[in-house]
């Protein structure tokens, strides 16, 4: 992937500083000086910013933005801000950063994600103790399946299904694979597909032109995912 010359992105709402390393709300940006770190494994670029480099630092957050913010949408907690989570995530990566010594046997990238999940669960039971609610296992949803405009997830339509206690906020991850497994069975080949594509992050546009299909065609099929789910749970409900 080409790297523009220059990037404006912003980490999150709040500053926060991690081992040192002061996480800014303020918008920075990535210059064409900073498209040399591409020919660099990420090993490398770790081992510069443990030597000072801070443009080696402003890389490795580019780089890895996204990445966070994907993990902090695969975890839901009832009464949690998402920005919150994505805090957490981009505190796990710095960690990571400062941590990650080049005799360990993961890559940094594995290490990365190792560092921002274990963050961002632990938050999550923090969280969860601090409310007095049991956790008996953490939420893993993936991503949103609506419009793209939506922040509706899996959890969102299981949760509003029935009043819930709050020991019941929480599902498994079990519970969730079933859901995963029936949806599968119950999916078109179209709609598995666009649900697939939609889930790896492309927007309508881009689903469209890879299944030659027109956008309208794709939000349906969006749309009838939503509305097989729902039945789904529904009759799933009735018969537990």
């Amino acid at each position: 992937m080409t790297l523009e010359k220059t990037v404006l992105y912003n980490i999150s709402n709040h500053a926060c500083t991690v081992g040192g390393i002061l996480v800014s709300a303020d918008f920075k940006t990535i210059d064409e000086n900073l498209i040399d770190f591409i020919q660099l494994e990420d090993e490398e670029i770790v081992e510069l910013v443990h030597k000072g480099e801070s443009e080696a630092l402003d890389y490795l957050i580019h780089k890895y933005r996204n990445f966070v913010r994907a993990k902090a949408r695969s975890y839901f907690l009832i009464g949690a801000d998402k920005e919150d989570i994505v805090q957490e995530g981009m505190i796990g990566l710095y960690k990571a950063i400062r941590d990650f010594k080049e005799d360990k046997l993961s890559s940094f990238k594995a290490f990365a994600e190792l560092c921002i999940t274990r963050q961002i669960i632990t938050a999550i039971k923090t969280a969860t103790r601090q409310k007095h609610i049991p956790l008996n296992s953490y939420v893993s949803l993936d991503k949103p399946i609506y419009d793209e405009e939506s922040d509706r997830t899996l959890m969102d339509v299981i949760s509003g299904a029935k009043v819930m206690d709050p020991e019941e906020l929480i599902i498994n991850q079990e519970e969730f694979d079933h859901i995963e497994v029936k949806m599968s069975e119950l999916l078109s080949d179209l709609e598995r597909k666009v649900l697939a594509l939609y889930l790896d992050g492309q927007s309508y546009q881009e689903i469209s032109e890879e299944l030659n299909r027109h956008v309208k065609s794709i939000d349906n099929a969006l749309q009838r995912v939503k509305r097989k789910l729902e039945r789904y749970l529904e009759v799933r409900e009735f018969s537990l």
